[in-house]
């Protein structure tokens, strides 16, 4: 619905405005974070597959955050973009830097598939997939079919966001919507009935994925506020340049977390071969397994927190374009005042309940081990939800402030520094039980930093 173009931004009460653009945003994001959940919990169950097609999902997990990293870069980045044009009066930028944007997330899509099939095996070993020979085999077959989808896969994810800024948080959330709930018609379809194994998990994501890339071109031949012409299409390298520094941020987020499941799935592979239990052959993958669904867990939590962020951007940018300073800083109050709350709620639900958790999970089919282990992880890679939640949204608000280094920097010291670093050091001291220590210990010590730069900015947002 058309509203005088996109004024309503500076206008409207501003918790009116976060709940509209906000919940569609953690739908979309919640939905796209189930695309592979949901993958995994239908392997999980499938008795000849497994905790080793389990394992063999964690190991192809990161690569597939390498391709929404790529997604999110452009697409975050021309969201916000965007929006500081149109608070700015400057709806020629903000065309261009959508025509941009679609360039980008295809061109970008199609390297990583040629990358990916090009160099599939040694991909995998460097993620761990060599943990042992069925697990091997079953992320290679899994990731071959991903790698096929992987530019329906960015351009969909890319273009959500800018669907977003053109004042279409429904339509948004609608696209990637119809796309996951076809996957989760096709999975069970795939795996049980037509008893395709990993291929059939795979080839329904690939569906899904297409499904929602193909709502989202019929969506830019109708744009509402921005309608980009054919000459808007032309890469314009100041553009580009200015869309692609935005959207660093959420590119270094999503690449650092792939850094930092590399080092855990490696020191995983590492020293679960010195544990007792876990150094016998037959039980081997349970770890890397066990990590990787808390992880999706996390990834859950994670995409109702970065939705509610993401989903402030338009409303930021404009206000922060258009210099109403007094409307920032009270949405930035609510925003970390609602991720806190969603923080301490899901870190009861991992505290209290981690067997009903990992039963969703395939525990029925697995060994006492398996539980065990899950239930330790649960408790202890997540105990600090509350600060991961509130860092995560003070990244993504300096972003949507146009804030690129600092929100940069802070994403670097927390993915890389600490992620990456405590996830090789602790293990060192602590075994398999330090890969579950270096999440709280990043988060505690990120959140530090955070709540300076959090005074510093609310200072600035109040002068």
């Amino acid at each position: 619905m058309e509203r005088n173009g996109n004024q309503f931004l500076g206008t409207k009460p501003v918790g009116e405005l976060m709940r509209e653009y906000a919940v569609p945003c953690i739908i979309s994001l919640l939905v796209g974070a189930l695309y592979n959940v949901v993958d995994q919990i239908f392997i999980a169950n499938a008795a000849y597959l497994g905790s080793y097609g389990n394992a063999a999902n964690t190991v192809v997990f990161p690569l597939t955050v390498i391709a929404l990293a790529a997604a999110v870069m452009v697409g975050d980045g021309c969201c916000a973009y965007v929006s500081l044009c149109l608070g700015m009066k400057e709806p020629q930028n903000a065309r261009k830097s959508v025509g941009n944007a679609v360039i980008m997330s295809l061109a970008g899509g199609l390297f990583l598939c040629a990358v990916y099939l090009c160099f599939a095996d040694p991909i995998l070993v460097l993620f761990g997939g060599t943990i042992n020979a069925e697990t091997f085999a079953c992320a290679k077959e899994y990731f071959f079919y991903i790698s096929l989808g992987i530019p329906f896969y960015v351009f969909g994810q890319a273009m959500n966001p800018v669907i977003r800024a053109d004042g279409s948080p429904g339509f948004a959330m609608a696209a990637t919507l119809a796309g996951a709930a076809l996957n989760m018609i096709l999975d069970p379809l795939f795996i049980f009935v037509f008893r395709w194994g990993m291929m059939g998990a795979a080839v329904a994501t690939v569906i899904g994925q297409i499904v929602t890339a193909a709502l989202s071109v019929r969506y830019l031949v109708n744009m509402k506020l921005v309608q980009p012409a054919g000459r808007d299409f032309r890469m314009d390298g100041q553009i580009a340049k200015k869309t692609l520094q935005l959207g660093l941020t959420s590119f270094l987020s999503q690449i650092s977390l792939v850094a930092a499941m590399a080092a855990i799935n490696n020191m995983i592979q590492k020293y679960g071969a010195l544990d007792p239990v876990f150094g016998q052959a037959q039980y081997a993958q349970i770890p890397m397994a066990v990590v990787g669904i808390v992880m999706k867990v996390f990834q859950i939590v994670i995409s109702v927190v970065v939705g509610m962020a993401a989903g402030c951007i338009p409303v930021a940018g404009y206000n922060m374009g258009a210099g109403l300073k007094r409307r920032v800083r009270t949405l930035f109050f609510m925003l970390l005042t609602a991720e806190a709350l969603v923080g301490a709620v899901a870190l009861l639900f991992v505290e209290l309940f981690p067997g009903q958790l990992i039963a969703i999970f395939g525990a029925a089919n697995e060994s006492a081990y398996y539980t065990d282990f899950a239930k330790k992880a649960f408790r202890l890679y997540l105990c600090m939800l509350p600060f991961a939640c509130v860092n995560k949204a003070c990244f993504i608000f300096l972003q949507a402030m146009g804030k690129a280094a600092a929100s940069t920097l802070l994403s670097m010291v927390r993915e890389i520094v600490f992620g990456v670093g405590f996830a090789l050091l602790l293990p060192r001291f602590w075994g398999l039980n330090g890969v579950l220590y270096s999440m709280p210990v990043s988060d505690i010590l990120t959140f530090a930093i955070a709540g300076a730069l959090i005074f510093r900015t609310w200072k600035e947002l109040s002068a």
